[in-house]
C-alpha cells in the first residue's frame, strides 16, 4: 500500500493535456460578466505624472472607467511600496503603473489605454546600471531570509597575502527574468454580504495565504473576508512568490467600477514590475597550500536594489557552508538605483553566488594541476564551516564520485583545447550544488468520509511542480490507504493556512502538516467503518520550532560536456548530468522533472539569459521573449538527473529535502568550466556568448 517513492503520474495530467485545467485568466465568477483592465506603464524612468487627460478614452466604446493617482481608491499601508499602485504622482522606474483603463473587452481597454494623454515631468538624470565599484553601494543590515550581510572567521586578508597559491578574480551575472509560461494574471470580484464587504481573487500566485493577508491590509477588510484562489499556476520561479501589483490593480479596478475585473499582464510587463534576479558582481579569492588544501575563502558581492524597496539577495551566504577553511570572509553590498525592485528568482543568491565560487574553484584546480573533483573532495568539512554544527546528512563526496563514474570523467583531458571534433573543441566541466533544506510551519485538515474516501485540505499552491500529486501520496501513506481514495484540495486561501511555494520548502512544509493531520485522523477512526465525517486538524508550528539543532542542506554535483565552434564561438551543450543527495525521493517521476528543469534553467543562465538595462530610456531594452532568450528543446540535447539513496530523518516525517531549486545551482558553473576545458577561454561574466569566446580564442585553433 506504500505510495511514497513510487513514480505516481500527475493527478491533474489529463486535465492539463485535455485543456480542462483552469488557469487564472480562464476563470469566470459564477453568474457574472468579467470586464477587462489594461494598465499604462510609465514612459519616463524618474519623475512624476502631472496629469492624465482621459477625455478621449472615456468617449470610446465599452470604456467603463480610467484610473490614475488623481482618482484611484486609497490603499492602506504596506511594507512593500511597489504595492501602492496609483497612490501618488511619483515615477520611480520606467514601466511603473501610472494609469489603467477598464472596459467591456480587452481590445477596447487596450485602445483606450493608448489614447490616454499623460503629462510627465521628467527628472534630470537617472541611474539604472550597476557596476562593481558603484559609488552608491552600501552594506545592508541583513540580506534575504534574515542572514547577516557580513561574516568572517580568522584573518582572511592576511591569509590571502601569505597563501602559496591564490586565485583572485571578479565574476558577474546579468539581470535575469523569471519568464514563466503563464504571465501574471488576476481576476477580482467584490460582494456585499451579511459579514460585510468580501473580496474574491483568482490569482496566478505561489502564495494564496500571503496574497490574502496583503490584500486584506491594503483594502482594509478582514482577512477572513478575502479569498484567494490559485487552482493551477503556470510556473512562477519565485516571480509569483509574493503579492504583485497586478493583484492590487485588479482589486482596485473591481472596486472602482463595481464589477469583476480581469487583469492579464502582457509579457513586456513581466519584465517591468513583477521582479527579476538582480545583476551581481562577485570577487572570489581563494588561497591554498601546495597540496590544494584551502586556507582562505573570500567572497565579496555587489548587487542592486530599488530606491523604494530594499531587497538584497544572499549571494555569498552559500559560500559559508561548502568548503573547509580556517579563514573566510563573505560580504554583501548593494546599490539603490532607479529601477524596479529585484525579487526572488529560482535559487536567489545561491545561483549566482555558487556560479562565482565554483568557477573560482575550477580556476584554482587548474593552477594547482589538480583534478577539479580531487580538489573539492580534499576540502570536505566534517561540520558546517559557518557554525560548527553537525550536518543532518551530507553526501558531497558520494555525488561527485558517482557522477564522475556515470559521466565518464576519466575521458576528460585536463589540458584545455586538447580534444577536437571537426571544427569544434570539446571539454568537460564540473561544479558543486547546494541548497538549504527548510521547513516552515503549516496547517492541514484531513476528513474521513463514510464511503471510505478522504478529503485532505491545505492552502498550498501547485505551480506546475506536481505538489497535488505528492501531497496525495503523503496523505495516502499516512492514512495507509490507496492514493485513489484521497482527494487533495489546495490552491485556496479558504483552506487551512500554509506557506507559499518557495525556498524549495513546499513539500517539506505542507507534507509535514498533511502527514500529521492524516496520521492523527487514522488513529482517531481506527479500522472500523464510520457513519459520519470525522476530521483531524494539524498545525506543525510547535514541531518545526522544536526541530533539532542541525545544519540541513541538500547537495549535488553537475557535469557538463560542451562543443565550441572554433569559427563562430557557438557553444553547444552536448551532455549534462546532475547527481543529487536530496533525502528520500518521494516521487521519482516528479523529482526528475524538477531537477532537469532546474538544470535547464542553469543552461539558460550560462549561455543566453541577459536582461539589458536601457541607460538612455530606463527599464530593460529586451522586454520580450524574442530578445530575451531562454532555452528551447533544441538547446537541451542529452540531460539526465539521478540521485543517491540518502536517509535523513531530521527534516520531516517523510525524510525528504527540497528539489525545486538545487537543479540550477552550480549548473551554469559546470558549463562555463567545460568551456574553459574545451578552449582555454575563461568567461567570468555570464552569459558565455560567442563573441566573448571568439575575441579570446587562440587563433591557432582556427587553422
Amino acid at each position: 500500500m506504500t505510495s511514497l517513492g513510487t513514480a505516481h503520474a500527475r493527478i491533474e495530467a489529463q486535465d492539463k493535456v485535455g485543456g480542462t485545467a483552469h488557469y487564472t485568466a480562464d476563470r469566470v465568477p459564477p453568474g457574472q460578466q468579467v470586464v477587462h483592465c489594461v494598465h499604462v506603464g510609465a514612459q519616463i524612468n524618474v519623475g512624476r505624472v502631472a496629469g492624465v487627460d482621459d477625455g478621449a478614452a472615456m468617449q470610446m466604446p465599452g470604456v467603463l472607467g480610467v484610473m490614475w493617482h488623481g482618482n484611484a481608491p486609497r490603499l492602506g499601508e504596506s511594507e512593500d511600496a511597489e504595492l501602492h499602485v496609483l497612490q501618488g504622482p511619483d515615477v520611480h522606474y520606467r514601466g511603473q503603473i501610472v494609469a489603467a483603463v477598464i472596459a467591456i473587452s480587452v481590445e477596447q481597454a487596450r485602445a483606450a489605454a493608448e489614447s490616454l494623454d499623460i503629462d510627465y515631468e521628467q527628472a534630470e538624470g537617472f541611474d539604472n546600471v550597476l557596476h562593481a565599484t558603484h559609488p552608491a553601494r552600501y552594506t545592508p543590515e541583513e540580506v534575504n531570509a534574515g542572514f547577516p550581510a557580513e561574516a568572517r572567521r580568522g584573518d582572511p586578508e592576511g591569509a590571502i597575502a601569505n597563501a602559496h597559491h591564490v586565485v583572485d578574480n571578479w565574476y558577474s551575472t546579468p539581470a535575469m527574468h523569471n519568464a514563466p509560461m503563464e504571465p501574471h494574471a488576476t481576476i477580482a470580484s467584490w460582494e456585499q454580504t451579511d459579514d460585510g464587504e468580501t473580496l474574491t481573487v483568482w490569482d496566478s500566485t505561489q502564495a494564496p495565504s500571503g496574497v490574502q493577508g496583503d490584500l486584506a491590509t491594503l483594502f482594509d477588510v478582514e482577512s477572513d473576508n478575502v479569498r484567494v484562489i490559485a487552482e493551477h499556476v503556470g510556473g512562477g520561479f519565485g516571480g509569483k512568490g509574493s503579492t504583485r501589483p497586478n493583484a492590487v490593480l485588479a482589486a482596485m479596478a473591481a472596486r472602482f467600477v463595481g464589477r469583476p475585473v480581469r487583469v492579464v499582464l502582457p509579457r513586456s510587463a513581466t519584465f517591468a514590475f513583477v521582479g527579476y534576479r538582480t545583476p551581481t558582481f562577485s570577487r572570489v579569492a581563494l588561497g591554498a597550500d601546495g597540496e590544494g588544501n584551502l586556507e582562505v575563502v573570500v567572497h565579496d558581492t555587489v548587487q542592486q536594489t530599488s530606491k523604494i524597496v530594499e531587497f538584497v539577495e544572499q549571494t555569498a551566504e552559500a559560500t559559508r557552508h561548502i568548503y573547509d577553511t580556517e579563514h573566510i570572509r563573505t560580504t554583501h553590498e548593494v546599490a539603490a538605483l532607479d529601477v524596479s525592485t529585484p525579487r526572488w528568482m529560482r535559487a536567489p543568491g545561491e545561483s549566482p553566488g555558487i556560479y562565482a565560487l565554483e568557477s573560482a574553484v575550477d580556476e584554482l584546480a587548474h593552477e594547482l594541476g589538480l583534478d577539479p573533483i580531487d580538489l573539492r573532495t580534499r576540502n570536505e568539512p566534517d561540520v558546517d564551516p559557518a557554525t560548527g554544527t553537525a550536518f543532518s546528512s551530507r553526501n558531497v563526496v558520494s555525488v561527485l564520485r558517482q557522477g564522475a563514474d556515470q559521466f565518464g570523467w576519466e575521458r576528460r583531458d585536463p589540458t584545455p583545447g586538447s580534444i577536437r571534433r571537426g571544427r569544434t573543441l570539446v571539454g568537460m566541466g564540473v561544479a558543486l550544488a547546494s541548497y538549504p533544506t527548510m521547513t516552515s510551519p503549516s496547517t492541514a485538515l484531513a476528513v474521513a468520509q463514510p464511503d471510505g474516501s478522504f478529503d485532505v485540505s491545505v492552502a498550498a499552491s501547485d505551480i506546475g511542480t506536481g505538489a497535488r500529486t505528492v501531497l496525495t501520496q503523503i496523505a495516502a501513506d499516512a492514512l495507509q490507504v490507496q492514493a485513489d481514495r484521497v482527494r487533495l484540495h489546495l490552491g485556496d486561501s479558504a483552506l487551512p493556512k500554509a506557506p507559499g511555494a518557495g525556498g524549495s520548502a513546499g513539500t517539506s512544509s505542507w507534507g509535514f502538516a498533511v502527514h500529521k493531520a492524516c496520521e492523527g485522523l487514522r488513529e482517531n477512526i481506527g479500522s472500523g467503518p464510520i457513519d459520519r465525517p470525522v476530521e483531524h486538524f494539524a498545525d506543525t508550528t510547535a514541531d518545526v520550532e522544536a526541530a533539532s539543532d542541525l545544519h540541513r542542506e541538500a547537495f549535488g554535483a553537475h557535469f557538463a560536456e560542451v562543443a565550441v565552434d572554433v569559427d563562430t564561438g557557438e557553444v553547444t551543450v552536448d551532455r549534462m548530468l546532475g547527481v543529487f543527495a536530496v533525502g528520500k525521493v518521494l516521487n521519482p517521476r516528479l523529482a526528475r522533472s524538477q531537477l532537469i528543469g532546474g538544470m535547464t534553467f542553469g543552461l539558460g543562465m550560462a549561455l543566453m539569459e541577459e536582461g539589458h538595462p536601457d541607460a538612455q530610456y530606463g527599464g530593460f531594452g529586451n522586454e520580450n521573449l524574442a530578445d530575451y532568450h531562454v532555452p528551447s528543446h533544441a538547446d537541451v540535447r542529452d540531460i539526465e538527473a539521478v540521485w543517491i539513496e540518502e536517509v535523513d530523518d531530521n527534516i520531516n516525517p517523510m525524510g525528504s529535502k527540497g528539489i525545486g531549486e538545487i537543479g540550477n545551482v552550480g549548473s551554469a558553473a559546470a558549463i562555463a568550466n567545460a568551456v574553459f576545458n574545451a578552449t582555454g577561454v575563461r568567461v567570468r561574466d555570464l552569459p558565455v556568448r560567442p563573441d566573448k569566446i571568439v575575441e579570446q580564442l587562440d587563433p591557432r585553433y582556427r587553422d
